[in-house]
């Protein structure tokens, strides 16, 4: 395996179990157009891709329903959806230990910067990041590739091969591979081993013992 130094994590399926306040707000901003859903996991397909993206793929809303959706999801993920969360297993003892390997540790998220900074600092894991890339109020920055090219830009990183992604869904290796950099599928978030597969993961691993010892 290479030798990597820069790490960059997901944020939603990745370090955190974030799916039930993710699904409650999705639901709770469908119902504002009179769309109910029963059940939540129908909603899945929404967690990993920008929120936009999804309303647009997946209910058909034009860029204007999509925007207005977004905002209505965000009053309630502010509010409610953020504390409907929780850290996976073994995710505080594994960032401790490679921040003391001397690994560089990055998240580099779909959300926007803003709310991954709250999710972070909610459970208490933003310290462990010298680096926050998300998407911006601007809309710049709208795709997993582009948020790692930020980080990369921002870290003044010249050598890709050090930095590997790590993430749950497809769209985290294909940002990935767009850019030029490896990644490593985990299988306990919301992408499961055919999907991270089928996107060209360098490397799969299933819970943060296996990827803790992958890298020390």
């Amino acid at each position: 395996m290479k030798s990597y130094r820069y790490l960059f994590f997901d944020l939603d399926g990745t370090l955190t179990d974030s799916a039930p306040g993710i699904l409650r707000s999705v639901a709770y901003a469908l119902s504002a157009f009179g769309i109910q859903v029963d059940d939540l996991q129908r909603l899945r397909p929404f967690v990993g891709p920008p929120l936009e993206d999804s309303f647009k793929d997946f209910c058909h809303f034009t860029e204007e329903q999509a925007a207005e959706a977004v905002e209505i999801y965000h009053r309630r993920y502010y509010a409610i959806g953020v504390h409907e969360n929780s850290p996976y297993p073994g995710v505080y003892e594994c960032l401790d230990t490679l921040r003391k390997r001397g690994y560089h540790l990055v998240v580099a998220t779909s959300k926007p910067e803003k709310l991954a900074r709250v999710v972070l600092r909610e459970f208490k894991l933003e310290d462990y990041f010298e680096f926050v890339g998300g998407r911006d109020e601007e809309g710049i920055l709208h795709t997993k590739a582009d948020v790692i090219r930020h980080a990369i830009s921002a870290l003044e990183i010249d050598d890709k091969s050090s930095i590997v992604m790590i993430g749950d869904r497809k769209h985290d290796v294909l940002g990935a591979a767009e850019v030029g950099i490896d990644s490593i599928g985990v299988l306990f978030g919301y992408g499961d081993r055919e999907e991270l597969s089928s996107a060209g993961a360098t490397f799969l691993v299933e819970d943060y013992g296996r990827l803790l010892g992958m890298l020390t």
